[in-house]
C-alpha cells in the first residue's frame, strides 16, 4: 500500500519499491500470456479452416470417384462392346454351323 506524506506545498505518495519490482516482473508475464493466447486462437482458426477445406476436397473427390465408377461400368457393358464390334470392326455373331468345337 502506498502511504501519503503531507509536505507543506504538495501531497506526495511514498511508493513501495518491492511493489514496483513485482509489477515490473508480472507485467511482461501477463503480456506474454496474452500474446500466447492470441496465437493459440489464430492457430485454432487456421486449423479449423484447413479441416473444412480438406473435408470439402474429400467430398468432391468422392463424387468424382462415383462418377468414374459409373463411367467404367458403362464402358465395360457387353451391349456397348458388341455394338462397337459390329459397327466399327465389322464383326458378326457366328451362325451355329460356323462354330467348331475342339476336343
Amino acid at each position: 500500500m502506498a502511504k501519503t506524506v503531507k509536505n507543506s506545498k504538495k501531497t506526495r505518495i511514498k511508493r513501495n519499491p518491492k511493489l514496483a519490482i513485482a509489477w515490473m516482473v508480472l507485467m511482461p508475464v501477463f503480456i506474454v500470456e496474452l500474446l500466447f493466447a492470441a496465437w493459440c486462437v489464430l492457430q485454432s482458426n487456421q486449423i479449423e479452416r484447413d479441416i473444412i477445406q480438406q473435408t470439402q476436397k474429400a467430398a468432391q473427390q468422392a463424387a468424382t470417384q462415383d462418377k468414374l465408377k459409373i463411367e467404367l461400368a458403362r464402358l465395360k457393358s457387353p451391349q456397348r462392346i458388341a455394338k462397337i464390334a459390329r459397327e466399327q470392326l465389322g464383326l458378326i455373331t457366328p451362325a451355329p454351323g460356323q462354330t467348331i468345337i475342339i476336343p
